[in-house]
Formats: structure tokens, sequence, C-alpha cells
């Protein structure tokens, strides 16, 4: 094993949990007796009490030292104190990620899913860690000096509440009075544990006293508080114990938001609240009786209502589903048709229903009353309900608490959920049913899944740290213009859903609620920029004068009246142009108006599925109506590395058997190829396209054969390299890409193919002339001799072929050799120019015809070759070709 420099060599490490207490800390020191030459890492603690002991006597004491320093390379052996959760030692990852570490682990906390697997577990549930330390170092015969006595107490005292805590056990006893006998100082730990409160500690527990409000959650009674702060507030805990001290407290939650993050302590006297269940939840840990989590990504509002829908789930649950169900369910077979299932739900007044397997009657599905009526507006009346049924979808068993219920019916907006039981449904519960029980009680609901506030977050920080500056001050004036124009204005589509993922897109779309053409006129007047209106869609582009460009739409609802067909448009709200959209991940809006600037707008689940990373239609009809839709499902997939989910997935096969691409126009179809084209990977696109028969769908001759496939590829690469020579002109994606798509088709397959597409006959001639010229150019590189042949052969050889057919002459060729000359054609030669003219062959007595051409292009070739690098050499080639016999005669 190779040493690294300046690294520490440690065959054992001993750590604790990340946020350490002074259990944590503690049971490291003890672990240190144990393992006498192993070397501590300290991870960090929240409270200042702690860091300032540590700094100042721990440290020096017993040399901790940072991971950073340590050559994880040397590490055997991990010790865990305190804990046995992956999530709670990021700091030792390195070593956890070994195949060949050993781990032992000594804990009080009880087990959770994310354990790490130790060969040697001490686990017991005693009142701290240290407790069970301080009986192993017992149990050996080992002795403890008055320094290391006092901080085993301290972590000891601190975990137990000075033993008042119901989770303290004899064995707590047992190990302070053998250190009290090892001469441990219980006035130091008095000092650290009973101080006085600074004026800022008073400061944050009056505001926790303030907004504690008690709830009776089935029949315990639970307090719950909150406060918030920019900085992070050291003690936090150390406050909760006082608060509980000093209101004699049985269960407290303690939420705290100290900058992008809440920090969750929690205390329980009771045996019915285990707080270390609900803390796991939110994926902290603790035990039964204290413990504490972090939670990021949510706002104190957020993480509240979630709270309290763990507090009701899991204490005394008292309603249960069965109880509000109903039965018998109404269920459709998958083998059904949509005018089947339609007169079902319209016999029986549903806006859903079940859909069962015929043989085994297994949930398999739901049907929505508008998915089916739309089903039957576009003539699909006899396909089978399998066809467009909803497969995202969840069930309960009868057994379930409501608020599992809630966050099925109101968080994820599943209108109907069935109720199964052996694999059968035997009821169902509606979003009606719920909200009719919830109106007796509407306190159940917590405020998050209460409608549409689950939809919308603040993402004014996101904007102001990504965007620049002048941007942000444009968004902030257009909804300050909108508003004072009585409309709204929103931020739509790809620009918001690139700004969450932190993608760089300045492309803004802006939807106004209201008449968009007259907010495109107002705003261009105060940037003295121009407007381009399509008064039929109800759209503009504000063209400013840098060429920079805004889309304006008035928001709008489209309908298609056939399948594949192009839109309707009428007039609409936010919700409803959302919901005309593709994607979910692109039926984002960013409220811009005054009072709401940088509101995240979302009714349809998009930031779950770009967490999810997944590509998912907002309705079972999506691809019926445009299925263009699928080309782009498959060109955000591969841009974003994300996944097409299983119903979108099972819908795009469906729109393939119903051959709905044979409805699109070509011009369609390829306006979408272009752009997958233009993508930075188009060739995983184009693979996938081929894996999904999409590309045999659009022209059976599509077929990516393992040829085309490895020139796609190269001209990737072949492009990438063209593209960082920063030289004109411009590659265009499509004519390259394109060339190596009908690579080895025949001349009529080929023009069949293009036709297809919808390419205009001037841009089908061209592509069918490059074709030809490239494979000119590239049987007289096959019998290009380096040796024998000259850089100006590589020129003329490729001098009339357009850009994009000398790169893909380029990904073909085979020799290093002409890959290198053609690249030194691309960069140097194809720019060569001569520095004689015509005017100096006439000065020299030549007369005008077509010796002009022939002259020129050997003094060309001869600068090209080096042979003649400057006027005065070329003037010279020039003179003598002139003068010679056969070209003097040719002249005369």
């Amino acid at each position: 094993m190779q040493k690294k420099i300046g690294k520490l060599q440690a065959h054992t490490v001993i750590t604790g949990h990340a946020n350490a207490d002074f259990d944590a800390l503690a049971a490291m020191v003890a672990a240190a007796k144990l393992y006498p030459d192993a070397v501590l890492v300290f991870p960090g603690s929240q409270e200042k009490d702690l860091r300032n002991f540590y700094i100042q006597s721990t440290t020096y004491l017993f040399n901790f030292r940072n991971f950073k320093d340590i050559d994880p390379d040397t590490v055997e052996l991990l010790v865990l104190v305190d804990t046995r959760q992956r999530s709670r030692v990021p700091h030792v990852e390195p070593l956890l990620e070994k195949p060949d570490m050993v781990v032992h682990s000594y804990d009080h906390h009880p087990d959770s899913e994310e354990d790490v697997p130790a060969v040697q577990e001490v686990v017991k549930p005693w009142g701290s860690t240290t407790t069970i330390m301080v009986h192993e170092i017992m149990a050996r015969g080992l002795r403890v000096n008055e320094e290391e006595a006092t901080i085993l107490g301290l972590g000891i005292f601190e975990d137990t509440g000075s033993f008042s805590f119901n989770s303290t056990v004899p064995e707590d006893f047992t190990a302070a009075s053998w250190l009290r006998s090892m001469g441990m100082d219980l006035s130091v730990i008095s000092d650290l544990l009973s101080r006085e409160l600074s004026a800022q500690q008073v400061s944050i527990l009056g505001e926790l006293l303030e907004s504690a409000t008690t709830h009776d959650i089935n029949g315990v009674e639970v307090v719950i508080t909150q406060m918030s702060s920019d900085q992070y507030i050291s003690d936090f805990a150390f406050l909760v114990h006082k608060l509980i001290d000093m209101e004699n407290l049985r269960v407290l939650f303690a939420m705290g938001r100290m900058g992008d993050r809440i920090h969750l302590v929690a205390r329980s006297r009771s045996p019915d609240v285990d707080v270390g269940q609900i803390c796991a939840s939110f994926g902290g840990g603790g035990h039964a009786y204290a413990a504490s989590a972090t939670i990021k990504d949510k706002t104190l509002s957020e993480a509240r209502d979630d709270l309290f829908a763990l507090l009701y789930s899991l204490i005394n649950p008292q309603l249960a589903v069965d109880s509000i169900m109903s039965r018998p369910a109404v269920v459709v077979e998958n083998s059904a048709s949509m005018r089947q299932a339609v007169e079902i739900m319209t016999r029986y007044g549903f806006k859903g229903v079940p859909v069962v397997r015929t043989e085994s009657m297994e949930c398999v599905g739901i049907l929505e009353h508008t998915v089916a009526d739309k089903a039957m507006s576009h003539r699909l009346g006899e396909q089978p309900v399998s066809d467009y049924m909803g497969t995202n979808f969840a069930t309960v068993p009868p057994d379930t608490d409501l608020y599992q219920v809630m966050e099925i019916i109101l968080g994820k907006r599943q209108r109907l959920l069935p109720v199964v039981q052996e694999g059968k449904v035997v009821g169902i519960i509606t979003n009606t049913d719920l909200l009719n029980l919830l109106i007796e009680e509407p306190a159940r609901i917590p405020e998050s899944l209460q409608p549409e506030r689950n939809r919308e977050r603040s993402i004014v920080s996101v904007m102001r740290n990504r965007l620049p500056r002048d941007l942000v001050q444009m968004l902030e004036e257009a909804g300050t213009l909108a508003n004072d124009l009585g409309y709204g204005v929103y931020a739509v589509g790809g620009f918001v859903r690139d700004l969450l993922l932190g993608r760089s897109n300045m492309d803004l779309d802006l939807v106004v609620e209201g008449d968009g053409i007259a907010f495109a006129w107002t705003f261009a007047k105060r940037y003295q920029a121009r407007v381009k209106a399509h008064h039929k869609f109800k759209t503009a582009v504000v063209i400013f004068p840098d060429n920079t460009r805004i889309d304006v739409a008035t928001a709008r609802l489209e309908y298609y009246e056939r399948p594949a067909a192009l839109p309707t448009v009428q007039l609409s709200s936010i919700k409803m142009d959302l919901y005309r959209r593709d994607f979910t991940i692109n039926a984002l809006a960013v409220n811009l108006a005054p009072g709401n600037f940088g509101t995240l707008v979302d009714f349809f689940g998009a930031q779950k599925d770009i967490k999810g990373r997944n590509i998912r239609v907002l309705h079972s009809l999506s691809f019926v109506e445009d299925p263009t839709r699928i080309l782009r499902a498959v060109r955000f997939e591969r841009r974003f590395e994300f996944q097409i989910g299983g119903q979108t997935n099972r819908l795009i096969k469906n729109a393939l058997q119903l051959n709905l691409f044979n409805r699109l126009s070509g011009a369609r179809i390829f306006h979408e190829l272009r752009l997958i084209m233009e993508e930075e990977h188009p060739t995983d696109c184009l693979k996938r396209l081929h894996e999904m028969k999409i590309l045999q769908a659009i022209h059976p001759m599509l077929d990516l054969t393992p040829k085309r496939v490895d020139i796609l590829e190269e001209l990737e690469r072949v492009r990438t390299l063209y593209t960082l020579l920063y030289v004109d002109p411009p590659v265009t994606s499509w004519k390259l890409f394109l060339l190596g798509l009908t690579m080895n088709m025949e001349h009529k397959e080929t023009s069949q193919v293009l036709r297809r597409l919808g390419l205009a006959p001037r841009e089908e001639r061209e592509h069918l002339a490059t074709r030809e010229m490239v494979g000119k150019a590239l049987g007289q590189l096959i019998n290009w001799r380096p040796n024998v042949s000259r850089p100006s052969d590589i020129y003329f050889a490729l001098e009339k072929l357009p850009l994009e057919g000398v790169l893909f002459l380029m990904a073909k060729s085979r020799k290093d050799s002409i890959r290198k000359h053609i690249s030194q054609y691309l960069t140097t030669w194809r720019f060569h120019s001569l520095e004689i003219s015509g005017s100096d062959l006439k000065r020299l007595g030549l007369e005008p015809g077509p010796d002009y051409t022939r002259i020129l292009r050997r003094v060309l070739a001869a600068g090209i070759d080096g042979d003649a690098p400057g006027r005065e050499e070329q003037l010279a080639l020039a003179t003598r070709l002139v003068h010679s016999a056969p070209l003097r005669g040719q002249g005369s």
C-alpha cells in the first residue's frame, strides 16, 4: 500500500454521530480506553458549550483529529459509538464504502433500517451510550483518571437528564457511582449543564414559549413549538431542556429554522410517544424519550404539517379506512372497452373507477371519467380500458389510518383510492368521502395538505443566486407592469425547470392571465424593444435591441379536435395553461406579481418528478393528442438523464400500436428530430428511439444498424472537435446527423425517407448531392499516399463539399493520416488565399481564358503544399507557367 504524504496512518478509528452531544463525546473517550491505539475523530457539534469544552480541553487531552488528516487506505477497523445509522456518520463515508472494513458498534438507540452492519455490536436500551462503555471498562478491570471520569460522567448526566428521564436504568446509577469513585468532579458537570442564560438565549426561549401550542393527539397531550432565525443558534437542545423543566411538559417537539434547514429536538416522558420513531421518519435518530433530526428542503409550515401527520398516525391511531370507505366497490375489468367503462361511470355518477384484472380481480389501475370521455371524442371507444387507465396509483388496506389516506388523496391528489384486502378491491374512498368527513373537523387537515398550499413555495433565493441580477430585475418589473394593468404574469416551462435543476437557460417564456399581446407592447415600450405578434394564438415575441427575445403568451387552453391535429386555442387561467403542456417537469410556473414574486406554482407534482428524475405526461391521452411528444419525451430523458415513467412508457407503446405517427405530417416529425440532433448527445436519443421502435414507426428504413450507430457516435466526437475550433461557418447539426442516419441507403430509399420527413425539395437535393460528393471524395482519399500525395490533393478533394460533408467524411475515414489531413483542411488549408490574382497574369501577357483558372489553381496548390508560400514565390511560379509552351499555345 502506498502511503499518502502528510496523512496520518491509522489502523483503528473511533467516531460518533454528527452534531455530537456530550454522550457521544464521552463515549468516544471511553472507547479509547478499550482501543488504546485508535485515533479519535470528532464529527462536530451543534452546542456552543460543548464546542468550547472540546476545543479547550478535550482536543488537548485526548488528541482528537479531523478525518481529512487520516489516510483512509490504512484504516481497517471503525468503531462507532452512540449511533449505528449510516446517515449520521457522513464524515467517515469513505471508510464505510471500503468492502473489507471491519465495524464495531456501541449504542443505546433502537435498531433502524439503515444501521451499519457490524461484526461486534454492544447495544443496550440504557440511559446513555457512555453507561455501556463504562460497564465495558469495568468488566475489563481498567481504570480512568479524574479528567476521564468527569467527561464520562458528563455524558451520562446529560443523556439521562441528571437521572430524571424515564429512560434512566439502574446501570446508569452504577456507572455514575463507579465514576464518582474514580474522581468524577460534579461541580464541573453542574457548571456545564446548569449555567446562566445569555440575553440571546432568553430571547429565543421567549420565542419558543410564545409559539408553543398544546394539542390533544388521540388522547395524549403534545406541545409543539417553533422558532426561526437566519443564523445558526447554538445550544438549541439545551434551551429545549430548559423549556421542559420550566413548564413541566410531558411531550415536546421543538422546531428551529436556522438558515436553510430545520432542526427538530423532541423529548418525551410519556410511554405513549416514541420520539425516536418520529424523528427517524425525518431522517434523524434517538431513542423513545429523546431524539433529534435535521430537516432539509422544507419550510417550517411543511415540516410542522408532516409532524402532525406522523403524530396522528403513530400515537394511539383510532380512525381507520374501513369506517369511511364505500362498499361494495364498483369496478371495471381491464379487458372492457372504453365505451363500456363510460357507461358504467355515467350510470353510477362516478368520476373514476378502479380497474381490475379480468382473471384475478387484482386492482391494476384507475380510469378517470374525463380521460374516458376524451378517448370517446377521439373515436377510441372500442380500445380496451388497459390502454388508458392510470397505473401510477396507491391502494390501502382496510385498517389504514386516516392520515395515510389524507396523504394520498390530498397530498398526492389521487382522487380515487381503492381499498384492497387479500389482493381484491373491497371498497373505495373518494376525495368527496374524505372531505365530507373533514368538514366536521377541519383542524385535522394539515396546512400542507389543504387545497393549493402544497403546490406553492418561494424560490426567490434560488432565483437571486442562479440568475443574472439584471434578469431578476426585469422579471420584477414585468410583475409590477402586469399588476398595473390588472393582469397576472408568470415565468413558465423549461426556464423554471432548468432553474430548479441548476442548469443555464435564458430562454424566457412568460404567460399572462389577461391580454398577452397588450402586455407585450407595454413591456416592450419600457425597454425600447419591438414586438412580433401572432393574434391567432394570442402570443407575441418581445425583441430587444441586442436581439434577445422573450416569448409572451396569453394563458390559454388547447384542445384537439382529433388525434395528432393542431390545437384549437381558448382563453384560460395559469392552471389550465400549464395543464396543456407536454410533461409535468415543464408544467411549472413562477409568479412574478409584486406580493408573490418568486412563488413556485406546481399543480401537477413536477417537483416530485424532478427529484425522482421521472418523465411523466399530465394525462393518459397526451400522446394521442400530440404524438410528437413521444420524441420530446426521449429527448428530455436523455438530456437530463431521467427515466420515462412506467405509465408514460406504456402510453407510448399504445400510441405506436395505434400507428399515430402515420397521422403526423413529416414537417412536425422532422422538427422534433432536428431538435434531437442539436442535443449534446443525439446518438443516445436516436438509440433510445430505435430501442423503443419509434424510428421504425416514422419510416421502416430508419433502422439503426451497428455501423450507423458507430458513425453517429463518431459524428458527435467530430462535431465537438470542430465546435472547439471556434471557426466559421457553424455546423448545421441536422444535416450532419441525417447523413449518418441515411448512410448505406440506396438513392431511392433515401429519397423516400427524406420525403416522409417533409424536407423541402431544395433540402432533399442538397442532401442527395452531398452524399454523392462524399462518395467521390472518399474514393479520392482512399488512393491518397502519404509519401507521394500532397496536401493540396486533400484540399481539391474537399473544396466543393459542404462543411457537414467534410465532417462526415472525417468521421467515416479509418486512416489516422487522412483524418489528420482533413483536420488540417478544416483548421488551415481551406482558409488559404492566393497572394496573386488574374490582374498579375494579365500583366504577364496572358490572354483571358481557361488558362487563368488552371494557373491560379496550380499556384494555390503550391501555396498549400508550401512550395510557394508568399507573393514573390507565387508570382515567380505563375511567370514560369505563363511562359511554358503548352499554356502559351492554349492561351493564344
